[in-house]
């Protein structure tokens, strides 16, 4: 599937027409897929046709299937729900109702479908595409023997095996943390149990997240029903979590939870069962379709963009022999795979629930799936070991706070219990290591620090080296077996200087591992950093409030200046994520030349129907053209035409409670650095004493592509740019091109390194 860049992507559509559904549940983020198709499309030539309220609409055909232009998907990021509707559609079901359909498509000379929905829309297309040759429905066009077919899953159950996310999964978290953080302190105050229905019929995604993100006590999934006695163990639990202090107790339940007989476990059957058996002042909350309301996430925005152009390209590509494939996301890479193939793996996890073959369903469910449900299996039981360790773990956060720093730590504290250890708090990073502002912590002393944002052990960015003699003796006499170190890019050099003094300090000869945490997203050997998804949130909602105070009659630019140090990430993503018409970025030299591009491109902008622009900064991108010389070459350049405004976001992207995405990740990267590092120190275990000065021992914990890995500091040396802080190679720099199309310029989108065909089948078989 491989093409050679020669191919002009301008000119892939040309003669070609493609049209655009939504079909089944809505989702947050199907806009910015619906956008995101219909304006690639007509960048490569193509004409793009809109088909309203679903299959129901294909069926109707007439003013339901009507023609798309690039400024009538203008405004749609930030809307929740579908703008072209949806509807479940009886009529397609039939031979007839399908025959219409597709007698509507050919009258438009219409070949290539794309379709947003769960799997049922999904399979329903793809029936639809198997009969398409049948003789009745050619009637009228030879040309049109055969229909494309791509599908992007949108779902806000991640119920979807063979991607990793689903459109829409991500905002239906953040409604449902909203709710949660809302219901905590209120039930924190009156010493309450709080039960809460989530969506989730046949999986047990969202409350699952949920559970982890808010370290909720109990949570109940389809995929795994409690064990027989549940009711005794339920009560056991929350009457532990009360005797050790604890005001609060969650219990998180997914709409189709059953028990072991297949009967559903519901909030009232819950609620009964703790009021009478324990006298708790219990209430319970169904959220219901608050979950599929309100405006997308960031992600939802990335992932329906990203998605859409993979479909425009996989349908301009196909060819009658290709099966019709979905768009999906493995780690944070855009994959095809057969659609029926992802339809079969997504019923085998019904069928083995079913037949009560629990952890295979769970095996099933994909990776990602079943180390959420370890993580929180490992942080749910809660009684720590009789034999202790005699281990000391360090725990600390160095460089600025960020969110989800907390949830890494709490974590990281609880497993390391668990497992027999004694962790201590290092308050104000390597400044408290020189001090000994080191106390121990214990369980209860995390209890609730998943939802609080910034940094509770206090942070500070000074680096070791100057105080190395100190640090070295604090290590001995705190007796310090191993030390966890989050943060950002000082946390990075810090561990890189503890492992270069090895040689001069024996006390440093202890493992340690450093967990990316920076709203930069800057650090070498992880793509992802924690914090960084919070403050990309922060950054896409205020652009979306400041783009809407020019609704209306004004025409208005707007230059926005984020941070990010000489890291162009979240420039770059709230760029995207925003709907802006540049970035400018350090990692991609811009001169005047390209100012002067965007400007008139700009002044083009105000002589059609959108009379907004939206500009990002990054703070380093270049020591000249600093804001305030961009916002004054814009407003002198526009005058007559548009006026401007400058806005810089500063240190609210900092602050703030950490998404569902941050908690998520915080917390399982705290307890994969305890863990390894508990393996860790058996190896260096050496005649009663611990010795580690080999380069694994002192490591980044990192999510690359698909997994959480290990990589010796020492080895990221190589790939780092010190000067400018931020690593040489970068994931997301391929994305930029889709921004710029997005935004309507002409450059070439280089289509060499297209994503290709894979095979679920195969990939889950080895799970």
């Amino acid at each position: 599937m491989q093409r050679s860049a020669s191919v002009d992507p301008t000119k892939m559509g040309v003669g070609k027409a493609i049209a655009v559904l939504t079909s089944g549940g809505d989702a947050q983020g199907m806009n910015a897929a619906v956008r995101a198709t219909v304006r690639v499309g007509i960048y490569t030539g193509a004409k793009v046709y809109f088909v309203h309220e679903g299959y129901q609409g294909l069926v109707d055909g007439g003013d339901n299937i009507r023609q798309a232009t690039w400024e009538s998907v203008s405004m749609m990021l930030q809307l929740g729900g579908t703008v072209i509707g949806s509807a479940r559609c009886q009529d397609f079901r039939s031979k007839e109702g399908r025959a219409k359909a597709a007698c509507n498509l050919v009258k438009l000379g219409i070949t290539n479908l794309c379709v947003i929905g769960g799997d049922g829309s999904l399979t329903g297309a793809n029936e639809f595409r198997n009969e398409w040759s049948d003789n009745h429905y050619q009637s009228e066009a030879k040309r049109s023997s055969h229909l494309n077919i791509v599908g992007m899953v949108g779902s806000i159950d991640n119920d979807f095996c063979g991607t990793d996310m689903t459109i829409g999964t991500d905002s239906a978290l953040h409604r449902i943390m909203e709710v949660v953080d809302a219901i905590t302190t209120t039930a924190q105050s009156h010493q309450r149990a709080f039960i809460l229905e989530v969506m989730g019929r046949h999986c047990g995604y969202l409350a699952l997240i949920t559970a982890l993100a808010c370290g909720a006590d109990w949570v109940f999934i389809p995929e795994m029903p409690p064990d027989e006695g549940w009711e005794d163990h339920l009560c056991r639990r929350l009457t532990y979590q009360r005797s050790i202090g604890n005001r609060l107790n969650v219990i998180i339940v997914a709409e189709g939870a059953l028990d072991r007989h297949g009967k559903p476990i519901t909030c009232d059957i819950i609620k009964n069962l703790v009021t009478k058996k324990l006298g708790f002042d219990t209430r319970a909350t169904i959220l219901g379709h608050v979950q599929r309301g309100g405006t997308p996430s960031a992600f939802d925005r990335i992932l329906g963009s990203r998605m859409g152009v993979e479909a425009v390209m996989a349908l301009l590509e196909a060819t009658p022999d290709t099966p019709a494939c979905v768009v999906s996301l493995s780690g944070n890479m855009a994959v095809r795979l057969p659609l029926m193939e992802c339809v079969q793996v997504t019923k085998e996890v019904t069928k083995a629930m079913a037949e009560g073959r629990f952890e295979e369903a769970v095996k099933l469910r994909g990776k990602s799936f079943e180390n959420n449900w370890n993580t929180y299996k490992l942080l749910a039981h809660v009684t720590a070991p009789d034999v202790k360790s005699n281990i000391n773990i360090a725990i600390m956060n160095v460089g600025a706070p960020c969110a989800g720093m907390n949830a890494a730590v709490r974590s990281a504290v609880r497993i390391g219990i668990l497992q027999g250890h004694s962790m201590l708090a290092v308050h104000d990073g390597f400044d408290g290591l020189a001090h000994g502002t080191i106390e121990p912590m214990t369980w209860g002393y995390v209890g609730g620090w998943t939802g609080k944002g910034g940094s509770n052990l206090g942070t500070k960015r000074s680096l070791p080296a100057r105080m190395i003699e100190e640090i070295s003796l604090n290590i001995a006499k705190f007796n310090i077996h191993a030390l966890v170190i989050i943060g950002g890019f000082e946390a990075f050099v810090g561990g890189l200087e503890l492992w270069n003094y090895r040689e001069k300090y024996e006390e440093l000869c202890i493992p340690l591992v450093v967990i990316p945490a920076t709203v930069s997203n800057n650090i070498p050997g992880s793509d992802f950093s924690i914090g960084a998804d919070t403050a990309l949130n922060t950054i896409t909602t205020t652009c979306d409030r400041i783009k809407q105070s020019a609704a209306g009659t004004k025409r208005r630019v707007f230059i926005i200046e984020t941070m990010g140090g000489y890291c162009g990430y979240l420039a770059t993503m709230a760029g995207l994520a925003a709907g802006a018409d540049a970035a400018y970025i350090y990692e991609e030299q811009f001169g005047i030349h390209d100012l002067e591009t965007n400007v008139e491109h700009l002044l083009e902008k105000m002589k059609t129907t959108v009379k907004r622009g939206l500009i990002l900064r990054n703070e380093k991108c270049n020591a000249n053209y600093t804001t305030d010389f961009i916002f004054n070459l814009y407003s002198e350049e526009g005058k007559g035409v548009f006026d401007c405004r400058k806005n810089v976001l500063g240190h609210m992207q900092q602050g703030g409670t950490p998404t569902p995405f941050d908690r998520n990740f915080g917390t399982k990267m705290g307890a994969k650095a305890v863990l390894w590092l508990t393996e860790k120190l058996k190896e260096c275990y050496r005649h009663g004493r611990i010795f580690a000065n080999t380069p694994d021992s002192a490591c980044v914990l990192g999510m690359k592509k698909r997994a959480m890995i290990f990589q010796p500091l020492s080895d990221l040396k190589e790939d780092t740019d010190s000067e400018h802080r931020i690593p040489k190679t970068q994931w997301w720099l391929k994305l930029r091109p889709i921004l710029k199309i997005l935004a309507k310029y002409k450059i070439s989108l280089d289509t060499s390194e297209t994503a290709t065909m894979e095979h679920v089948i195969k990939k889950r078989g080895t799970v």
